[in-house]
């Protein structure tokens, strides 16, 4: 018995070491840690770096796309480790498609923002649709922060703590510059301003069809 716990333990240290992750039951990890396989960068690439096994937005406006499945999200359970720096913004965006440039018109934004004093909607927050004025979070320190979808439901965890609960009115229709409804898509993580740096590690997901 020992002897299995002492190796499961190695196994764990081995795969932290060497930047990748292992899956929680069920889920995907959506990056190696290692490179930018699966995801596919649009404006300012030189925005975004690896750095210990986390992708690490620092620069002008980018967004990184997670295009490793033809297959769309609908229904998920999706887990990303943040971390701030002081001043710093970000998201992380579901139910959208790659565009070439600008702010993701299509899909949601779930905000990354501890102490961003230029923006008053802070970490969990569902951009402009249910805002949350204080951060569940801190600078400086790794958190989860989790995305459920499911039917017209949207939850926003911030380690494990329910932050938002959104579902979706009847008859909602997409806006004229960003859609915000409940549709299908992919992922993406925002480099939001020069000022700002935040890091993505251990991206992973669990469909819920």
């Amino acid at each position: 018995m020992q002897q299995r716990v002492w190796c499961g333990a190695f196994v764990i240290l081995a795969a932290s070491l060497s930047g990748t992750f292992a899956a929680e039951e069920g889920f995907k990890v959506l990056t190696d840690g290692k490179s930018f396989d699966g995801w596919k960068i649009n404006e300012s690439p030189e925005s975004w770096s690896i750095k210990d096994g986390a992708f690490v937005a620092k620069g002008g406006r980018s967004h990184m796309f997670y295009v490793g499945e033809d297959k769309p999200f609908v229904n998920f359970e999706l887990k990303v480790d943040v971390m701030t720096a002081d001043n710093s913004n970000g998201g992380i965006y579901f139910h959208t498609r790659f565009q070439e440039q600008g702010w993701p018109k299509y899909g949601f934004e779930a905000q990354v923002n501890n102490s961003y004093k230029s923006d008053p909607r802070k970490t969990g927050s569902l951009y402009q649709v249910v805002d949350v004025h204080e951060a569940a979070a801190k600078d400086n320190e790794w958190y989860t922060e989790t995305v459920i979808v499911k039917g017209k439901n949207v939850k926003v965890l911030i380690n494990e703590k329910i932050v938002v609960d959104y579902t979706e009115p009847k008859g909602a229709q997409p806006g004229d510059d960003f859609t915000r409804v409940l549709d299908k898509g992919t992922f993406a993580l925002q480099a939001h301003d020069p000022g700002s740096t935040v890091q993505f590690k251990n991206i992973r997901v669990k469909r819920l069809d």
